[in-house]
């Protein structure tokens, strides 16, 4: 009998593989289904290209966790099996491959693309436990329970919003991929060693996940031959979201604040977003060229530099939410606001708010020049 280890070792490589061998075959369907990115002003693609790569990870990720993993478990986590557990995800999943589909074919409006990620989310609370049932606030606050209405809306607004977030990012070759991988490989951590219910399914879902973001990997990295396109980027964002709701159910304030800064990236790119959009008097979902990866691009970084460059900022957003996990009070409130803070400054120098919007530069501006301008008065009395 081959032991479990081993077993989950050859599902991963078979997602992995899986990935590997589907993604050319849906790149060929997104050609014949019209599936293509034709370079406008907007795009940084200088010729067409195939999208919907999103479907070769659904394809791999879902087959294996149907067919091949029901058989390699045999433990239950929370009183149910892990076919029970896995397929209302799939299946919520799939209704979110479908409206990425259809908006890589045929360009749906924000409202139709919302409608298709608010059924999925639906069918998360009504059928699975991935909700957010709870909030501890932060540090010695208090713990606060959600009622079913309250839960309910609180969910649909966390899965709407992290599956936006990690879309409007999908802007390089192998952005939204790499951040996947990074942000995911980190919650599997968290998941495995710090959340102290029973998540062994939760992790081996995440890893598979990762194996057949993996698989896809090589096609969508700089200079990409395929884009995830909204099948792929909605696709990942909903999952992202999906499993962080895991560690939200965990009633300490770490593991409410965990997979907020594991998608530190997204969050704080689209929350800047909005606050730019507001400031210039324009609508939330109007475009614009002031997201992260603009910025960078505008800098003169290449387009491998500024993919790499984020990649790297999301490893350390990743590495402080693991030391968020193993610090005290007074260490983690430290670590938090020196994150807020250095957020806050890399942004303003980066021009993500726009022209002239530098709030904590220009107050820092303000307490320098003031300091200066006290030292100078104190030497010239002293020098009378």
């Amino acid at each position: 009998m081959v032991p479990f280890a081993l077993s989950f070792i050859l599902a991963l490589i078979a997602t992995f593989l899986g990935s590997i061998l589907l993604t050319p075959l849906v790149r060929l369907l997104a050609f014949q289904l019209g599936a293509v990115d034709q370079p406008n002003a907007r795009r940084i693609n200088k010729k067409s290209m195939p999208t919907a790569g999103g479907l070769a990870i659904f394809l791999s990720f879902s087959l294996v966790n149907l067919l091949i993993m029901p058989g390699i478990v045999k433990v239950t986590a929370f009183g149910q099996t892990y076919f029970n557990y896995v397929w209302p995800v799939l299946l919520a999943g799939g209704v979110i491959i479908l409206t990425g589909l259809l908006d890589d074919v045929c360009e749906l409006k924000p409202s139709q693309k919302m409608v298709g990620i608010l059924t999925a989310a639906i069918l998360i609370w009504f059928l699975t436990d991935f909700r957010m049932d709870n909030f501890k606030i932060p540090f010695g606050g208090p713990f606060l329970h959600f009622g079913p209405m309250l839960s309910f809306v609180l969910t649909l607004v966390w899965i709407a919003a992290i599956t936006n977030a990690v879309n409007l990012l999908d802007g390089l070759d192998g952005l939204v991929s790499g951040v996947s991988i990074i942000s995911l490989v980190t919650m599997a951590i968290v998941s495995y060693f710090f959340l102290p219910e029973d998540n062994l399914f939760l992790t081996m879902l995440i890893l598979l996940l990762v194996m057949a973001i993996g698989g896809f990997f090589p096609y969508n990295y700089h200079p990409a031959i395929i884009f995830l396109g909204d099948t792929g980027a909605l696709f990942l964002g909903f999952m992202i979201s999906v499993l962080s709701l895991q560690g939200l159910k965990n009633a300490t304030a770490v593991a409410v604040i965990t997979p907020m800064i594991i998608l530190g990236v997204p969050i704080t790119d689209t929350l800047m977003a909005i606050i730019r959009r507001r400031l210039a008097g324009r609508k939330i979902s109007e475009a614009d060229r002031y997201h992260l990866h603009h910025r960078l691009l505008s800098l003169g970084l290449t387009h491998r530099g500024t993919v790499l460059v984020i990649y790297g900022i999301t490893f350390i957003f990743s590495m402080i939410s693991l030391l968020l996990n193993v610090s005290g009070r007074i260490g983690g409130v430290l670590l938090l606001f020196s994150l807020v803070l250095g957020t806050e400054l890399f942004v303003e120098l980066l021009g993500i708010l726009g022209p002239d919007r530098t709030p904590l530069l220009k107050t820092l501006r303000f307490i320098g020049n003031s300091a200066y301008r006290e030292e100078v008065r104190q030497k010239k009395n002293f020098s009378k």
